[in-house]
């Protein structure tokens, strides 16, 4: 592929910039400069540098980010700052997007992607991809309350029955809360928050930990973000 299209490929700019950057001496491949925008690279593990930032060639784009409280999954955010706004310009560029959404309120695991079927394989209901979410309640959780959680609740102005796949108790929180681990396998709207209150309690904080085959990793700090090797590492099973 020629240098001008990877840089292209990956957000850099319009074609005529990208042309710019590398014949102005802006741009390194595998550790050489190169200044002939024409110029064929192999795109296999290919590292490069703009400007002196170095990136690794993508085909598709796949990131996962811990999305800190107070963002928006949204590119036209109304009353809070977007979650796109904490990615490089080349990844905006690129149009990469949110695989679902998470409330503006909602921390944890974020998937971003400029592969449409991806997303439409992760978020089809059809696929019952297993998020897992942990839950600050109100009130304390009784085995009452898990027991419906788990064979299905009715929603709110919503006549369909929903259930959470797992639920487990994870004990008193550090702020006073009362802790519940629940995945699900579909989507909603508002659908934690809408479950716990149809078992007479109340979602004060959620986190998300895991998408799939993945957890959030413990090294990742809220409002960072990190590549990842692609889709098999996300959800094998959809």
């Amino acid at each position: 592929m020629k240098l001008s299209q990877v840089l292209f490929t990956q957000g850099f700019g319009a074609r005529r910039e990208c042309e710019g950057l590398i014949a102005s001496g802006h741009v390194t491949a595998n550790g050489q400069r190169i200044d002939d925008p024409f110029e064929e690279v192999d795109t296999r593990g290919l590292v490069f540098t703009v400007r002196g930032e170095t990136w690794q060639y993508h085909e598709k784009a796949l990131l996962v980010m811990n999305k800190p409280s107070g963002h928006e999954c949204s590119q036209k955010p109304k009353h809070h700052p977007s979650v796109y706004s904490l990615l490089p310009p080349p990844l905006r560029v690129r149009e990469v997007q949110t695989v679902g959404r998470l409330d503006e309120d909602t921390t944890g695991l974020l998937l971003f992607t400029d592969d449409g079927a991806l997303i439409h394989r992760w978020t089809s209901p059809k696929k019952h991809v297993p998020k897992v979410y942990e839950v600050g309640c109100k009130h304390p959780v009784t085995a009452e309350q898990v027991e419906r959680l788990l064979a299905g609740v009715k929603l709110v102005d919503d006549p369909a029955t929903v259930k959470a796949a797992a639920a487990e108790l994870t004990g008193p929180m550090a702020d006073g809360l009362h802790g519940l681990r629940l995945t699900l396998t579909d989507g909603k709207y508002h659908q934690v928050k809408r479950m716990l209150a149809a078992v007479s309690n109340r979602v004060e904080s959620l986190h998300r930990s895991g998408f799939g085959a993945l957890r959030l990793p413990d090294d990742l700090a809220p409002g960072a973000w990190r590549w990842l090797d692609g889709p098999e590492a996300i959800s094998p099973k959809a």
